[in-house]
C-alpha cells in the first residue's frame, strides 16, 4: 500500500488469491490500483489530447497569422503605395494649379490691358468716323455750292456772249468814224491795260469812259464816245467770256473733284464704321476672355486648395498605414506567441 501510495502503480500486490480478509484487502487494493492506472491512463490521454489540440491550435493560429499577415500586408502595402502615389499626384496637382493660377493671373492682366487698348482704339475710331462724317457733310455742301457756281458761271457766260454779239453788231459803227479810230484804239488799249491791272473790268472802264467822254466833247461827235465804248466792250467782253468760261471749267472740275471726294469720304466712313464695329466686337470678346480667365483663376485657386487638402489627407493616410503596419506586426507577434 505504501508503494502504491508513493506512486508506483506497477508493483505486484501479494495475497490477492487468498480467501480471507487479507485476500479481500489485496483484491480491493488491486482494484484500487487498477482504477488508479486507468485514471492515470485517462489523464495522460487527456494531457496528450490537450497537447495535440494546443499544437494544432498553435499551428492553426500560426497559419491564420501567416494568412492574415499576407492579406493585411498586401492591403497595407497597397494603401502605403496608394498613399505615396497620391502624395506625388497631389503634389504635382498643387504645383500645376499654382502654375495655372500664376499664368492665369498674367493672362488676366494682359487681357485687361488689351481691353483698355481696344477701348481706346474704339474711341479713336468713333472720333474718326464722326470726323469723316463731318468732312463728308462739308464736302457735300461745297459740291452743292460749286454746282450753283457752275450754273451761275454758265448763265453769266451766256449773258456775256450775248453782250459780245450786241457789241459786234454795234461795232460796225467804228468804220464810220475814221477820224478818231486811232485814238479810240489807243483808248481801248489803255482800257485793256487798266483792266488787267485792276483785275476787275469795271474799274478800268470808268477811267476809259471818262477819257472817251472828254474826247467826245473835243470832237463834238457823240459817235466818238460810242465808238470808243463799243471797242472797249468788244475787247472786255471777249476777255470776260474767256475768263468766265475758264472759271466755269475750273468750277466744273472742282465739282467733279468734290463729288469724288464725297464718294471717297462716304466709302471711308463706311469702312471706319465697319472697323468701329469690329473693334467693339473685339472689345466685347476681350471682356469675355477676361471674365473666363477670371473664372479659370478662381477654379485654379480652388484646385490648388483641394490639392493641398488631398496632399494633407495623403500624408495622414501614409502615417496611418505605417501605424497600421506596426499594429498588425505587433498583433501577429502576440498571436504567434500564444
Amino acid at each position: 500500500m505504501e508503494t502504491i501510495s508513493g506512486g508506483d502503480l506497477e508493483t505486484t500486490i501479494p495475497y490477492s488469491g487468498r480467501r480471507d480478509e487479507v485476500g479481500e484487502m489485496a483484491a480491493a487494493l488491486a482494484v484500487f490500483r487498477d482504477n488508479l492506472l486507468e485514471s492515470e491512463r485517462l489523464r495522460q490521454e487527456r494531457l496528450d489530447a490537450e497537447s495535440q489540440a494546443q499544437a494544432r491550435r498553435r499551428q492553426e493560429m500560426a497559419h491564420l497569422a501567416d494568412s492574415f499577415d499576407r492579406a493585411v500586408g498586401q492591403i497595407v502595402d497597397m494603401v502605403s503605395s496608394a498613399a505615396t502615389e497620391l502624395q506625388a499626384t497631389a503634389g504635382a496637382l498643387a504645383s500645376s494649379a499654382e502654375e495655372t493660377t500664376t499664368r492665369a493671373s498674367a493672362v488676366v492682366d494682359a487681357a485687361e490691358q488689351a481691353a483698355v487698348n481696344v477701348q481706346a482704339v474704339a474711341s479713336a475710331v468713333e472720333e474718326l468716323a464722326a470726323s469723316a462724317a463731318e468732312i463728308g457733310q462739308q464736302v457735300t455742301q461745297s459740291t452743292a455750292i460749286a454746282s450753283r457756281a457752275v450754273s451761275e458761271a454758265q448763265e453769266t457766260n451766256a449773258r456775256v456772249t450775248g453782250l459780245k454779239s450786241a457789241a459786234n453788231q454795234v461795232g460796225a459803227i467804228v468804220g464810220l468814224i475814221g477820224e478818231i479810230a486811232s485814238q479810240t484804239n489807243l483808248l481801248a488799249l489803255n482800257a485793256t491795260i487798266e483792266s488787267a491791272r485792276a483785275g476787275e473790268a469795271g474799274r478800268g472802264f470808268a477811267v476809259v469812259a471818262q477819257e472817251v467822254k472828254g474826247l467826245a466833247e473835243q470832237t463834238s461827235k457823240a459817235t466818238s464816245e460810242i465808238s470808243g465804248q463799243i471797242s472797249s466792250m468788244q475787247v472786255s467782253t471777249t476777255s470776260a467770256a474767256t475768263a468766265i468760261a475758264g472759271i466755269g471749267t475750273t468750277i466744273g472740275d472742282m465739282s467733279q473733284m468734290s463729288t469724288a471726294i464725297v464718294a471717297a469720304v462716304e466709302e471711308q466712313g463706311a469702312t471706319t464704321a465697319e472697323v468701329a464695329r469690329n473693334v467693339h466686337q473685339a472689345a466685347e470678346g476681350t471682356r469675355l476672355v477676361t471674365s473666363n480667365i477670371s473664372a479659370v483663376t478662381q477654379a485654379a485657386q480652388a484646385s490648388s486648395a483641394a490639392a493641398t487638402q488631398v496632399l494633407s489627407s495623403a500624408s495622414d493616410l501614409a502615417r496611418q498605414s505605417e501605424t497600421l503596419r506596426t499594429e498588425v506586426s505587433r498583433f501577429l507577434q502576440t498571436v504567434r506567441a500564444a
